[in-house]
């Protein structure tokens, strides 16, 4: 049985194993294949379908490709694209509970403040 191919991966940032063959049949798929390992690429693809719907992206319309590709292009290789150093996985954080009982901590609200808004939606208008 042949050896898994490993790549340094430039979005988890470690060697993991890459693709079993180019994404695309151009300069961008062979940098891929280089350069992005199969579990990077499996997030493109979770999130190419969530850019797909939120746009309401119509593939049979070559513009739509081309905001694709600049998509995937920021989101593998962009400024900032490589993941922070303690990144998990989804499916390997499991339901574990952690040192305190409880299981993974939830993301932190980048939005500050607390008050009843849950983070969610549009920040309320400032009071004069």
């Amino acid at each position: 049985m042949a050896e898994q191919r490993m790549v340094q991966c430039v979005k988890i940032g470690k060697e993991l194993p890459g693709l079993n063959r180019p994404p695309r049949n151009d300069e961008l798929g062979k940098r891929i294949y280089e350069t992005v390992s199969a579990q990077a690429w499996q997030l493109w693809l979770d999130q190419q379908t969530i850019a797909i719907n939120h746009y309401g992206l119509n593939m049979a319309d070559p513009e739509a490709h081309n905001f694709l590709t600049q998509q995937m292009e920021e989101f593998l290789f962009g400024e900032g694209a490589q993941l922070p150093d303690d990144w998990i996985p989804e499916d390997q954080r499991g339901s574990a509970p952690g040192p305190d009982g409880k299981g993974a901590p939830a993301p932190s609200d980048k939005g500050g403040g607390g008050g009843s808004g849950g983070g969610k939606g549009a920040p309320a208008p400032a009071s004069k």
